[in-house]
């Protein structure tokens, strides 16, 4: 083909695709509408109340424990899926064996399934007449309706956060540079200290925000479980519920507003870790 034809064919594919600007204009709308629109709602709400008596709402004693609730629940959450997630990813990505596959595909359960039918899946288990009941009776613990059941729900639901990011990580690594340090003597430990961990260290830590991010939105699943007792098991999405439920919108939104500027910060947090790993990758891949 000569260079007419080939310009007239250039000409051709721009006459059929959409305007760069376009597609812009529309990606932005739309997340108008999703996204700034509803927050934009809940801040002019905010904004036309007193102060005072918003500060006064997010100071009783109800709200103060909701969230320190939402706190120990991201805390603890966060906690467990660092330890898991790191050994989930490193069999996943390390080891074989039979029912991998299988193993990889229930990592992504918690993605399909509604936060509201593992509340109901945990009642089903721990519950006052669950399969479980009579064990937990004997030994004298309560799941449900308490503390553990919210943890073990939110660490349901954030499950595949920390393994889904240091996965693909820990496959493009390889283990060349951990086999050469296991032949030189070098100790488990060692390796992953000095070896492992350097190389997933923005991958989990991308992944450990977004399951941070998860805790404390969580709502679904933790209102099934908890049983929303007020000062005891409501954590701060809970409590924002019951406020607007109880038609008090100014604590409602003054909780929502906490959220807001919390997931702001989060939101802040994952970007600049997505642009060290972004750095890091590119640096690995042109070593």
């Amino acid at each position: 083909m000569n260079r007419t034809g080939i310009t007239e064919s250039v000409k051709n594919k721009k006459k059929y695709q959409l305007p760069e600007t376009i597609l812009i204009s529309a990606v932005i709308f739309w997340f108008g509408i999703m996204i700034v629109i509803p927050f934009w709602g809940i801040i002019k709400q905010l904004l036309t109340k007193n102060w005072k008596q918003s500060i006064a709402s997010l100071t009783t004693s109800a709200a103060l424990h909701a969230f320190a609730v939402t706190a120990l629940i991201c805390i603890v959450v966060a906690l467990i899926n660092t330890v898991f997630g790191i050994l989930t990813a490193h069999v996943l990505s390390r080891q074989k064996f039979k029912g991998k596959l299988i193993l990889e595909s229930l990592l992504d359960l918690p993605f399909a399934v509604s936060p509201v039918v593992i509340g109901f899946m945990l009642i089903i288990l721990f519950g006052p007449y669950g399969w479980l009941s009579d064990i937990l009776t004997r030994f004298n613990i309560k799941i449900t309706y308490a503390l553990p059941g919210m943890i073990i729900a939110t660490l349901f639901v954030t499950l595949p956060f920390v393994s889904k990011e240091i996965i693909p990580v820990l496959r493009q690594f390889g283990t060349e540079q951990e086999q050469a340090a296991r032949v030189l003597g070098a100790s488990s430990w060692q390796i992953f200290c000095r070896i492992t961990l350097p190389t997933i260290k923005w991958s989990l830590g991308y992944g450990l925000t977004l399951t941070i991010a998860r805790s404390i939105g969580e709502f679904g699943a933790v209102l099934v479980v908890s049983g929303n007792i007020i000062k005891k098991t409501q954590s701060a999405t809970l409590y924002i519920h019951d406020q607007f439920t109880d038609l008090n919108y100014l604590g409602a939104y003054s909780a929502s507003m906490v959220l807001i500027f919390i997931s702001v910060l989060v939101i802040q947090f994952i970007q600049f870790i997505y642009k060290r790993k972004e750095g890091y990758d590119g640096q690995h891949q042109s070593s």
